[in-house]
């Protein structure tokens, strides 16, 4: 539902025209692009142009203030139909680009951004890591260094726009006549044209090459982040910055972990027979493998953490823990022989061999086992 227009520039029903005025022109200065990043900005813009446009103009302000939105639809006006981009507006409002101090005529172009992806491992991860890396860009053509020209040759102000870099052509809109802009198709908006172009980059100041930069990936880097690397993408256009890189971090798979945050978990198997009597493991970690002393009796699932060996936060020095999950394998496919000594250890246990917490411990799950 459209929003009062009155609201919308925030003055009163019996506001006059200069002060409708001025808080349309303090909206503007709000809202334009160079001074507002807010997602919504544009749309807001266009409504308080769309409230301007109706309570500039006497005879619609009257059929607002008697029906409301309804009655300017019903009268034949649409709201907003002519407008054009936030520069258009402004151009048709306040002429040129002045103003507002925004600036006027054509903008360079900035460079695009180039993405690419580097793969790191989980040890990797822990400490940090350099990639070189190999990607193909937009770059000012080093054999006339950017400029379009042949070296040595001269060059001469574009005469089908003066020098100016851009057409312009003047249309009727609901503000009035609207000047609108195009770069100029001789000089593609240079305002320069040499007079012999570069026999490499045809005059265009630019060519793609293949360019190898050092990247740095911190130490806690997850899956998926992307790094920027400010002015490492394509080139923009004479006077304006070049794009950014991205680089898109993967973690490779390891089979012996699995990352949960900071932390790294692990498993290690051990028959029934080594649980009940105790012994010792060897279990892999980032930095080797270290030896856990596994006491008689240890149930199946019980976990042995190791501190300060897992992965440390973006930017952060303390690592996390490897916590190591035991778990414990029971025999299958006995010989009677083997059957015979399992019954004779079942006949001889007793409650006090059985951990409740584990719903009657091993035995009682191998018992049932063997029915």
């Amino acid at each position: 539902m459209a929003r009062d227009y009155y609201e919308v520039l925030g003055v009163s029903r019996d506001a006059g025209e200069t002060e409708i005025k001025k808080a349309f022109r303090r909206l503007a200065r709000e809202l334009h692009p160079d001074v507002n990043q807010e997602p919504d900005a544009e749309d807001r813009f266009k409504e308080a142009a769309e409230a301007y446009e109706v309570l500039s103009d006497a005879e619609r302000r009257r059929t607002y203030d008697a029906y409301g939105h309804e009655g300017l639809r019903s009268g034949g006006f649409d709201p907003g139909a002519g407008f054009g981009s936030i520069d258009d507006i402004f151009q048709a409002f306040f002429g040129g680009g002045g103003g507002f101090g925004f600036g006027g005529g054509r903008r360079a172009a900035a460079g695009g951004d180039v993405g690419i992806e580097v793969e790191v491992d989980l040890a990797e991860v822990a400490t940090g890591a350099r990639r070189e890396v190999t990607y193909d860009v937009v770059a000012p053509c080093e054999h006339c260094h950017g400029n379009g020209a042949e070296p040595g040759t001269p060059i001469t102000t574009c005469e089908r726009c003066g020098g100016s870099g851009e057409l312009r052509a003047v249309t009727r809109t609901p503000f009035g006549q609207m000047v609108r802009s195009a770069p100029c198709d001789v000089c593609g908006g240079a305002g320069k044209v040499p007079e012999t172009p570069c026999e490499v980059c045809g005059g265009g100041g630019r060519t793609r090459q293949s360019r190898t930069s050092a990247i740095e990936v911190p130490a806690g880097i997850e899956e998926g982040q992307r790094l920027r690397i400010a002015g490492a993408g394509h080139a923009g256009e004479p006077g304006a910055p070049a794009g950014d890189l991205y680089v898109e971090v993967r973690v490779a798979e390891d089979e012996r972990f699995e990352r949960d945050g900071t932390d790294l978990i692990s498993t290690v198997s051990i028959p029934a027979t080594e649980a009940m009597l105790g012994t010792t493991v060897m279990v892999p970690t980032l930095e080797g493998e270290e030896e856990i002393e596994v006491v008689p009796g240890t149930q199946p699932g019980h976990q042995y953490v190791l501190k300060g060996i897992g992965l440390p936060r973006l930017s952060g020095r303390r690592r996390g823990n490897q916590r190591v999950i035991l778990e414990v394998v029971v025999p299958a496919n006995l010989s009677e022989e083997q059957r015979e000594l399992v019954e004779r250890l079942d006949e001889t246990l007793e409650d006090g061999n059985l951990s409740p917490r584990h719903d009657g411990g091993l035995f009682g799950r191998v018992r049932r086992a063997f029915g």
